[in-house]
């Protein structure tokens, strides 16, 4: 008679954890995870969130540098219709669309040029990139030399063509002119790398087969280049729309505001110090920021759209 053979062993499987002890792992997670962000919220809440409170709460109240202040409701937003701050925001645009576009163009020109990888490209790519190392102010008392200076070399080289002297400074359009040549020299460099990291992030193989099919290089730039390059666009323009919108310290070494050269930043400047009104100066703040914003959301949604 043949005995039954034990039935088999099936292999000890670990229980699964209690719900009560899922849900306290998920509690010591959770507090880990706030006490690691603590430290930056905290800076976050003194150097923003409570300065931002605290001018829109100045803006709503006549607020003199010295004294005591007084609520008084939206008088310092009625007072943007100055005229003096009309031609500093028309100034401020006019600035803003002329360096963006042709600050824009040469870097996007200095990205196509560099963006292979050749013999001494390196070095270009440096050069191009070194005027970014220099600090925005220190850069404008350069020029301010530059265009204040008979003996500048860029006076002897006007003179060498035989253009006379030229007032660099005297009017708004040379001021505009020559104050967006300085910031192209400034930030060009910075702008091509952005893009150029863009135009890295292309698949060659698209060019490629853009050609296979007889498309010509305007083509394949127009066509495959640009639109695949429409977020890191986004962000360089945005960016630099953002730069130019708050420019201050460029005007304010090279022409202190004069001739119809005052920035809205300088505006605020002059509302705060000068004439010591700093509910007024809140106000223009908080509209320039509310302008700051809606760029901001239109470059998020723009980058949303593409990455669907």
């Amino acid at each position: 008679m043949v005995s039954p053979s034990p039935p088999a062993l099936s292999p000890p499987t670990t229980p699964a954890p209690a719900p009560r002890r899922r849900h306290s792992l998920r509690r010591q997670r959770r507090r880990l995870g706030l006490l690691y962000a603590a430290p930056m919220a905290v800076l976050v809440a003194v150097l923003f969130v409570i300065p931002l409170g605290l001018m829109v709460w100045m803006s709503v109240n006549h607020w003199p540098l010295l004294g005591a202040s007084a609520p008084n409701g939206v008088a310092n937003y009625q007072a943007l219709r100055d005229p003096l701050f009309l031609r500093a925001v028309w100034f401020t645009l006019r600035y803003t669309a002329v360096t963006t576009v042709v600050l824009g163009l040469v870097a996007f020109g200095l990205a196509l040029l560099v963006q292979r990888n050749r013999p001494g490209v390196g070095i270009f790519r440096t050069i191009f990139f070194l005027p970014s190392a220099v600090g925005l102010a220190a850069t404008s008392l350069l020029f301010y030399g530059l265009f204040n200076t008979e003996d500048s070399p860029l006076n002897q080289v006007v003179r060498a063509f035989g253009l006379g002297q030229v007032d660099w400074l005297g009017s708004t359009d040379s001021a505009l002119g020559s104050t967006t040549g300085m910031i192209t020299w400034r930030f060009a460099g910075f702008y091509m790398l952005i893009l150029m990291t863009g135009l890295h992030s292309i698949d060659p193989v698209l060019h490629e087969a853009a050609r296979v099919d007889g498309a010509s290089r305007w083509q394949i730039l127009w066509r495959v280049t640009l639109p695949l390059l429409r977020p890191t666009l986004a962000l360089a323009a945005v960016l630099s729309l953002t730069g130019s919108l708050l420019a201050f310290d460029q005007f304010f070494i090279l022409t202190g505001g004069r001739h119809d050269t005052a920035t809205v930043v300088i505006d605020i400047y002059r509302e705060a110090f000068l004439s010591q009104d700093l509910g007024r100066a809140a106000a223009v703040s908080v509209a320039t920021l509310a302008v700051l914003i809606v760029l901001n959301v239109a470059q998020l949604r723009l980058l949303r759209r593409e990455g669907r």
